[in-house]
């Protein structure tokens, strides 16, 4: 569908146990929610979820779609940010639905990033026992990741996103315009997820990554440079979660760069480091892991590491000690299993890593950084 007012320069169709659903890439096509919804037999009061910064950006034109389709549409704006990602900030969702008489026969949209879309598909999984959800991710972080496959969480203080669920979108709607308001930071975020992509299922894409990766961090890359990444890593994704949509085994080798990463998070409290910067050192441990294992050779590992070197480094921060460290793998659901490569394009997972080759790995993560 490439109706006027957004084109859609790739269209991905992801398989799930609850349907197939379509993610849209391209220009303006946020303008398009209206007749999307309409196209799948959503016709209902329309909750359009989003946070106090990405509203007054880019809330206009999916908004107005709305209006012309003649959907009634809810606006609820909550404060940007992972402290949104909670059960309080949900319980406080369900009030402004049920007062908003949002019912079962209606629709939650998320516009934002992957906390917007995280809480809000949580929310949609949750009330009246699921209502139709669908996203509108306006990082590049959630359109090349959190958006497509399904999972939905919010934070506990123990952990990042241990309480959630499986709920795949009815569709994604992914509007490379959001992408030029990103500030660098979050630019080279998403990236990350692009280079982790490729890292485990697609070592063709490696040459064009490395002879492209600043220019895909500009504001306004070419915009068919920027879908063909965008739906690279959508693409790899979807297969992944087509073969293993619940995580039981091949889904895992999408948290490459996870396990420690996240961990780096939770020790450094949310919002220190952005998810991509944490992924990037996670990265740098788990290649490190992989050439001690002996899974991976030790020139594919500096190729990848030279790729992570050109990202820039975090703000100074304080380094949390190892033992910090692990005990956020401890409360990690990724930490039963660690993901290294077996080439580049190729990865597998391993079961738990040995206390001292853990340490040196964190080592390795802050490596060059503090």
């Amino acid at each position: 569908m490439t109706p006027e007012g957004g084109r859609a320069i790739a269209d991905v169709k992801v398989l799930s146990s609850s349907g197939p659903y379509r993610v849209r890439i391209g220009p303006g096509v946020s303008a398009q929610l209206g007749p999307a919804l309409l196209e799948l037999g959503l016709r209902g009061k329309v909750a359009l979820i989003s946070d106090d910064d990405v509203f007054h950006l880019h809330a206009l034109a999916p908004m107005g779609s709305l209006e012309e389709a003649k959907l009634p549409c809810l606006p609820i704006r909550i404060p940007p940010g992972e402290a949104s990602k909670t059960l309080a900030r949900a319980d406080w969702l369900y009030g402004r639905l049920i007062e908003g008489g949002i019912g079962r026969d209606d629709t939650v949209v998320a516009l934002g990033g992957g906390v917007v879309g995280d809480l809000a598909g949580f929310v949609a999984a949750t009330y009246h026992r699921g209502v139709a959800f669908v996203q509108l991710p306006t990082t590049l972080l959630s359109q090349v990741d959190s958006s497509v496959g399904g999972k939905v969480a919010v934070d506990h203080p123990l952990g990042k996103n241990l309480v959630g669920a499986f709920y795949p979108p009815r569709t994604v709607l992914a509007d490379t315009d959001t992408l030029a308001t990103l500030p660098p930071r979050e630019r080279w975020s998403g990236l990350a997820e692009v280079v982790k992509a490729a890292f485990v299922a697609d070592a063709d894409f490696l040459p064009i990554l490395e002879e492209q990766l600043e220019r895909l961090a500009e504001p306004s890359p070419p915009a068919g440079l920027l879908a063909e990444a965008i739906a690279r890593s959508v693409r790899i994704k979807a297969a992944v979660v087509e073969a293993d949509e619940h995580e039981g085994g091949l889904r895992r080798i999408l948290n490459f760069g996870h396990t420690i990463g996240h961990a780096l998070e939770l020790a450094t409290g949310f919002g220190v480091l952005t998810h991509g910067e944490a992924v990037v050192m996670g990265m740098r441990a788990a290649l490190f892991v992989s050439v001690e294992l002996g899974t991976l050779a030790a020139p594919e590992a500096e190729r990848a590491t030279r790729l992570l070197a050109r990202f820039p480094a975090p703000p100074p921060f304080r380094a949390p000690s190892p033992e910090a460290v692990i005990a956020g793998l401890q409360r990690d659901k990724k930490a039963d299993r660690f993901v290294v490569l077996s080439a580049l394009g190729k990865a597998e997972v391993v079961r738990g890593l040995e206390p001292r080759l853990l340490r040196r790995a964190i080592d390795k993560a802050y490596e060059g950084l503090i």
